[in-house]
């Protein structure tokens, strides 16, 4: 399996989708609602992944695909190769804001995360990595990931979470809001585990994520050092949603001992 190759043919691909993307605002988009009214789906979510199938089925037919909007087919294995999409994630920045979304994708093999890609469609940037072989922001490299202390860490977080919940222990995670120098919530998955193998961020953390969210992204965070797990520190269900973090791998740990109880 020649992975430059594939990797050549995803950027081209993500790329060409992402204009598809940004040529969309000139005209009305449909949106409707999912599992509940802030789940959004429109449209262009379902276009675009339809766009990636065809042009992976047409690279090659034997390739499987399991993308958010289910266009595909049931993938109920990772065995062979296996291409996990989002072609939009963030859709509520996408309707409401027109930016701060992303597409994301992952290429697996025999559950093996081989090239990962997230792509910030409006600014034009992408995230990438080929296991092995280091990721790039762009045509930069970026750098392992540098130590810090868990009182000099920006987060990751939903506000939800620090609120009474059924999910999570919510005084411990005040406890970790106010021990860190900061937090941040961007509304996107993929934009959140880009900042934090790039830096901008040292943890991101969810109650509830699916395989399309973080299946680029994961690749990306071996490359450079962060740690990517469920909250019980075991590896992230691939064929369905779990929880998750993300962090430099000198808080991971810490986080997880001191802050994280689940309900």
């Amino acid at each position: 399996m020649d992975l430059k190759q594939i990797d050549q043919f995803a950027k081209e691909t993500i790329f060409e989708a992402g204009k598809l993307i940004r040529d969309t605002f000139s005209y009305e988009l449909v949106v409707e609602t999912k599992s509940d009214p802030n789940d959004l789906v429109t449209n262009i979510d379902r276009e675009t992944e339809l766009f990636f199938i065809e042009k992976i089925k047409s690279f090659d037919p034997s390739h499987k695909i399991l993308g958010e909007e289910g266009m595909g087919e049931k993938v109920q294995n990772l065995d062979g190769p296996v291409w996990i999409l989002d072609p939009i994630d963030g859709t509520m920045n996408f309707v409401k804001q027109h930016r701060h979304f992303m597409i994301t994708v992952g290429f697996f093999v025999n559950g093996i995360g081989k090239l990962g890609y997230i792509y910030d469609v409006m600014r034009e940037d992408l995230f990438y990595a080929i296991e092995g072989e280091g990721a790039w922001y762009n045509d930069t490299p970026l750098r392992k990931l540098k130590p810090l202390k868990i009182e000099e860490a920006v987060i990751g977080i939903n506000a939800t979470w620090v609120t009474p919940n059924k999910r999570i222990n919510h005084e411990k995670m005040i406890d970790l809001v106010k021990t860190v120098r900061g937090t941040r919530s961007y509304g996107s998955a993929a934009m959140e585990i880009a900042f934090v193998v790039s830096g901008k961020l040292d943890a991101y953390i969810s109650m509830r994520l699916s395989p399309w969210d973080i299946g680029g992204g994961t690749i990306i965070a071996k490359e450079v050092g962060a740690i990517a797990t469920n909250l019980n520190g075991n590896d992230f269900d691939f064929l369905s949603q779990d929880t998750f973090i993300i962090a430099n791998p000198s808080i991971h740990q810490l986080i997880l001992d001191r802050y994280i109880e689940e309900k």
